[in-house]
This record gives C-alpha cells, sequence and structure tokens, in this order.
C-alpha cells in the first residue's frame, strides 16, 4: 500500500537549524515500535525528513509499515542510499530495567532505551546528517532513504517490499549504507563488507511407540536424532574461506513432548540453525542435512522429515570505492582505521546487495537485545559526524 506521508507538527529535532541527533534518537527509542507496530517511529522519521525538503512515502505491506523518502529528481545522475529499521526486540521483563525500556532516558553520557544500539541511533544520526546537508550544503544528485519495521521479524514485508515498489517506479540506489550497530567496542573499527548466509531446518523423526522395558518392540526416534545430530556436530562444516569465518551448526531446540519415563515415544522434534559462508548454498546445505538422515533412517528405521528456510545466502561487497568512502570518513571523524568483517548474524543488506553494493556501518553493539541497552551520546554525535563526511564526500 502506497500512501503520502502528510507532516502534523515540526519536531523539536530541527530547532535551531541543526538536526540534534542524539534528541531524534530519544524521541525514537521512546516510541515502543516492538516488531511489527510503527508506534510513531516512523511518523517521527517522515516529519523530520519532510522538514528539510524530503519526498516521503509510505509503502506499507502486509500489516508492514515502511517508509521510503528522497531528497533529489528521481533518475538523479548519482544517488545514495541508506537503510535502516526502526522496529525492536520485545523488552522482556521491565523490572530488570533501570529505567523504562521506552523512555529514552539521557543519563551518565549515555541514551538508555530499546532500539538504542540496535538501531534507532543509527536511523537518527543519518537522517540528522542528511537533512543538515541538504539544507546546508544541496548535493547534485538523490539521497534516498529506506526505513522498515519488519528487520527483527520475518523480514518479507519490510525491505523486501521497499524494493519492490522502488523497482515497479524506476526508484535506484547506486550504493546502499545500512546503519546497523557494526562495532563491537569502538566506533569506527568495523564496516561490514559481507554476511553469512542462514538456514535454519526442522527436523521431525518418528519411529514407532512401545514400552521402555521392551525396546526391540519399538523404534525410538530420540535415538535416531541423537545420532543424526551427533553426525552434524561431530565435526566442522568447513574451516572458513578467504572472506569468511567458518560456518557454524547450533542445536537450537529438541522436544518430544513425552510426560512418561516408561513409554518410548512415536516421535520426536529438533531445530537447527546452520550460518554458513561462500563455501556453501542454502539448497546444497538443505540436501546435506537430507542426504545425513536417509543414512540414519536407513540404519536405525526411524522416519525423517527436514523443513528448511533461507533467511538468507552468504554474500560479499568486495572491498572497492564504497568500503574505501566510508573508512576514509572514519578515520578521519575519529583516527580509527576500520576493519572490513563478514562476521555475525544476517541483515537486510541480504536484500539489498541484488539492488545496489551495500556495506553496513553503524554504532556500538555492545548491548544491542539487552537489558539495559544504550549507546554513548558522544557516539551518537560522532556516527552523525561520520555520515555527513560520507555524504559530502560521495556527492563531491
Amino acid at each position: 500500500m502506497e500512501t503520502p506521508h502528510t507532516p502534523e507538527t515540526a519536531t523539536a529535532a530541527q530547532a535551531g537549524g541543526a538536526t540534534d541527533a542524539v534528541a531524534l534518537a530519544a524521541r525514537l527509542v521512546r516510541c515502543a515500535s516492538v516488531t511489527p507496530a510503527e508506534a510513531g517511529a516512523l511518523n517521527l522519521a517522515a516529519e523530520t525528513l519532510e522538514a528539510a525538503g524530503f519526498r516521503c512515502v509510505r509503502v506499507d505491506r502486509g500489516g508492514v509499515a515502511n517508509l521510503f523518502a528522497r531528497w533529489g529528481a528521481q533518475g538523479a545522475a548519482r544517488s545514495f542510499g541508506f537503510n535502516g529499521h526502526v522496529d525492536v526486540v520485545p523488552p522482556g521483563d521491565r523490572a530488570l530495567w533501570a529505567d523504562d525500556p521506552f523512555g529514552g532516558v539521557v543519563r551518565d553520557g549515555r541514551l538508555w532505551g530499546r532500539g538504542a544500539a540496535d538501531m534507532k541511533s543509527g536511523v537518527a544520526a543519518f537522517i540528522a546528517a542528511a537533512c543538515d546537508l541538504v539544507r546546508t550544503a544541496p548535493p547534485e544528485g538523490a539521497i534516498i532513504i529506506t526505513l522498515t519495521c519488519d528487520e527483527e521479524g520475518p523480514a518479507t514485508d519490510g525491505t523486501r517490499a521497499l524494493l519492490d515498489w522502488m523497482a515497479e517506479r524506476q526508484e535506484r540506489m547506486d550504493v546502499c549504507l545500512v546503519g546497523e550497530p557494526t562495532c563491537p567496542e569502538r566506533l569506527g573499527e568495523m564496516i561490514k563488507i559481507g554476511r553469512r548466509g542462514s538456514i535454519t531446518a526442522r527436523v521431525t523423526v518418528r519411529g514407532v511407540q512401545g514400552h521402555a522395558a521392551y525396546p526391540d518392540r519399538a523404534v525410538n526416534p530420540i535415538h535416531a536424532l541423537i545420532a543424526y545430530l551427533a553426525e552434524l556436530t561431530a565435526a566442522p562444516l568447513d574451516h572458513g574461506s578467504a572472506d569468511f569465518d567458518p560456518s557454524t551448526l547450533a542445536v537450537t531446540t529438541v522436544d518430544t513432548g513425552n510426560p512418561a519415563s516408561n513409554v518410548i515415544p512415536a516421535e520426536v522434534r529438533a531445530t537447527l540453525n546452520i550460518r554458513f559462508n561462500d563455501l556453501h548454498s542454502g539448497a546444497s546445505l538443505g540436501d546435506m542435512l537430507r542426504a545425513r538422515a536417509a543414512e540414519v533412517a536407513a540404519a536405525t528405521g526411524a522416519r525423517f522429515d527436514i523443513a528448511t528456510t533461507v533467511s538468507g545466502e552468504s554474500f560479499l561487497t568486495p572491498p572497492g570505492p564504497l568500503s574505501d568512502l566510508v573508512a576514509r570518513a572514519i578515520l578521519a571523524e575519529t583516527g580509527v582505521q576500520a576493519q572490513l568483517s563478514t562476521s555475525g548474524g544476517t541483515s537486510d543488506a541480504r536484500f539489498i546487495r541484488a539492488h545496489c553494493p551495500v556495506v553496513e556501518f553503524g554504532i556500538v553493539g555492545q548491548t544491542m537485545h539487552k537489558v539495559d541497552e544504550s549507546v554513548a551520546v558522544a557516539d551518537i554525535e560522532a556516527l552523525k559526524s561520520i555520515y555527513g563526511r560520507v555524504l559530502r564526500d560521495y556527492f563531491a
């Protein structure tokens, strides 16, 4: 669904000319936008952007709110894109938080609250940098900002919906920066130039129920599952590649639902997740999982059913102009030489990589998804400066 955004009130974040990234980040944190709720976060972003001359359009799909914003002409000779999300994971037990997780409290030189690290501060920093640039030194080209409320969830109607909408209307980013929290401990230390892929396998093993005293009269699906998982975890999938860390396999749950100690159950279920590098694909790993299941089934008499979901393939944006641009800006603003990395989980960059070259750079992520999530105020301000230099240098 496409609807023009209508601004209601100017945000105080623009008072006095320059856009206050910390104030904007705090206001975004106060929006309780747990996936897929928008909770006013996209409205706030749109109001801030429109006050600086951006054209904003809501691109909602499947009950998910998304925002497209562009400054400059469609089809401009050069366009710089930014992608981010304003949805957050649930705060958990609020009694464990020192402050209201959606209070957006600034205390002790830090902004506290759910989403402060992942990734409302990054969104606020880029919006602030872009608004200041177009007000003071309008570039020759276009700046495109895409924001979603579906990154922490299924990720089917968020950035994917925005890219589909853009393709239909011939809107295009030449390059894109994703503002995920990429730095482990110090602002500026890491740029992500790729990500491992992710496949989840839901394994159901069926046997023959029977009395625990007579195992020969039953087919124990738990024993078959144990043999299967032991084989999968006995050795690493690989030892890494030139650009990626080794692939990892983690068993995340095993369930029988069997309350009786003297009954061999008829069925057991397990879930496992593989984060894989460029030595594999989702399809090849699915084939491997099923082939090994067939071997165990033949040896035990149990029946295996394996359903796989690939949330993203591995990808790499080779080091070059885009990563160099971001690294130079980081070095100029912080004195830190950034490391290029493909570590970590998945992000919406996995969708953007089919649209244009993409890298990720954002704030320190030590507290993301944790109780008392927080970021340093000074880092938000420095991140705005880095983003501002990236934009100035790109259009220069």
